[in-house]
Parts: structure tokens; sequence; C-alpha cells
């Protein structure tokens, strides 16, 4: 594992911690679009499908089970801690997501490197993952206020695309045989999601 990996990886989890921490300490969720939590929490049960099937290393296994365990309760709680889910903003949280699980599940059964169900499944994840974050931009931009634990969640969350993107530069240029270009392709275009809100995250 490289450093940019391992950095995307911290960031990563860092952001989940966040958002966390914001739930658990506020007792409420608003800010937190529930649209873009239940399509990560699809996200990362598609992509870790060989969690039965492969193990490739103690790390890998637990950052698999975390980033499953810790959307599913992120989504949990929103729905239906009794406390926490009185805040949500449903009014601003109206994003038609179902719409982006529709257009990746094609995308993916078009565009893939090897027709089997683990890959295509992966594929849908890789797509799903860059456009998961528009629901909970559109919230933001919505709401007009945009408090400091989801200002730093949707900054680590960035933070982690872009850790991403150098990795697969590294791995391009190290490996003999990497491959995997719909993650290259698909991290640039999540990544250029988040641009408008960096500007405004670093500015305020």
């Amino acid at each position: 594992m490289n450093v940019f990996r391992f950095a995307g990886d911290m960031t990563h989890l860092i952001s989940i911690l966040v958002l966390l921490l914001k739930i658990y300490t506020t007792k409420s969720c608003s800010g937190i679009s529930l649209k873009t939590q239940e399509l990560y929490a699809v996200v990362f049960v598609t992509r870790y499908l060989d969690l039965v099937t492969d193990f490739i290393s103690v790390y890998n296994t637990v950052m698999k089970v975390v980033f499953i365990s810790s959307s599913l309760a992120i989504v949990w709680c929103i729905r239906r801690h009794k406390v926490v889910r009185r805040s949500y903003d449903k009014e601003l949280d109206t994003f038609r997501h179902w719409l982006l699980v529709g257009a990746c599940a094609v995308l993916a059964l078009v565009v893939h490197e090897k027709f089997s169900f683990q890959e295509v499944c992966w594929a849908f994840s890789i797509y799903l993952e860059a456009v998961a974050i528009l629901p909970q931009l559109v919230l933001l931009q919505r709401s007009g206020n945009v408090d400091n634990l989801t200002g730093q969640y949707v900054f680590f969350l960035g933070a982690y695309r872009a850790f991403y993107i150098l990795n697969w530069i590294y791995r391009y240029y190290s490996e003999q045989h990497f491959t995997r270009w719909i993650s290259c392709v698909s991290g640039i275009v999540q990544t250029a999601l988040y641009a408008d809100f960096f500007y405004y995250y670093f500015i305020r």
C-alpha cells in the first residue's frame, strides 16, 4: 500500500467519524442528506461483495466492515432514531437519487472491465460513488447554511477522493498491469463536483 491510498483511506474514515460525531453529540442530522447516505450504503455493500469470498489483509477487511457498518448506522439514525430523525430536513432533501442508481446500473452493464456479477457490481459502485454526493451538495445549496461539522465532513470526503486520484497515478506508473481506468475517470468526475464546495469552504 502506498502513502496516497493510506491517506485517502484515513481522510475517508475521518469524514465518517466527523459525521458520526455530529449526529451523536448534537443528536441532530440537520444539514445531512439521507439520500446521499443511502447511496453510500449501496456503494459499499455492492463494492465489497468480495468480503465473504476473498481475504486480502486484516487492514483491508477491517476497513470494508467499518465502511459498510458505519454507512448503515448513519442511515438507521436518520431514519429511525427517535431524536435524530426529528431534525432531518426532508423538505430540502428532495433530490431524486433513484435516478442516479438507475443510470449507474445501466452504465455498469454497458461499460465494465469484465462481464461478471461481481465486476459489474464493482463498476456500479464506482459510478454511483462519483455522483452520490450530489443530494448533499444540493441540500447545502438550498439551506444556505453549512455548520462547521457538516462542512468538515464534505471537505474530508473531497480530500479522500483527491488522495485516491494521486494513488491511481502512482499505481499507473509503478504497477505494470494497473488497468482500473473506470476508477480514475469516475474519481476525476467526483472531485470536480466538489470544486464549487471547496471554493466557498475556503472563502468561509
